[in-house]
């Protein structure tokens, strides 16, 4: 066993056809590490009070160091002195597709690194519906509001 026949890298070797000791993968073969499943671009999870907790707790533990716990970009790493990130309450950002946030929070964006081996795609999707909630939390319109939580606001405005 310690003295095994073997190839050194890039060496010739009659043994294969092409004369090539390297070895290409088998067509059709996938890495180990791929994910093969395709990305929906939307959130494919229903949107409740649940999946929002859940995306506020990994919000907070992930993104709120660098973004603030109201995404303001003003989180504590940036207190410390490290770049700031894009507030989430920016026209850009507003406007940009659920899909954008979940590739940006996989694949790193500028100085923001890769988040794909720290955060499962479900809890991906579920800080996509919390960065959206936060954003409609800054900038919702009084008539968007429920007729109850409306008449509250107006009544302690006139008071």
């Amino acid at each position: 066993m310690s003295d095994q026949p073997r190839y050194d890298p890039l060496a010739s070797a009659a043994t294969f056809p092409d004369g090539a000791s390297a070895r290409q993968p088998v067509p059709g073969t996938v890495r180990r590490d791929a994910d093969i499943s395709p990305t929906p671009s939307d959130i494919p999870q229903k949107i409740d009070m649940a999946l929002l907790q859940h995306g506020r707790e990994r919000f907070d533990i992930f993104c709120s160091p660098c973004h603030g716990l109201s995404g303001d970009g003003r989180g504590m790493i940036v207190q410390r002195g490290f770049p700031s990130p894009p507030t989430y309450h920016q026209d850009a950002l507003l406007q940009v597709s659920n899909r954008h946030i979940y590739d940006v929070i996989t694949h790193g964006y500028g100085v923001m690194y890769s988040y794909a081996d720290r955060v499962p795609p479900a809890d991906r999707w579920a800080i996509v519906a919390y960065v959206r909630a936060l954003q409609l939390s800054q900038h919702a319109q009084l008539a968007e509001l429920p007729t109850a939580v409306r008449e509250k606001i107006e009544g302690s405005a006139t008071q």
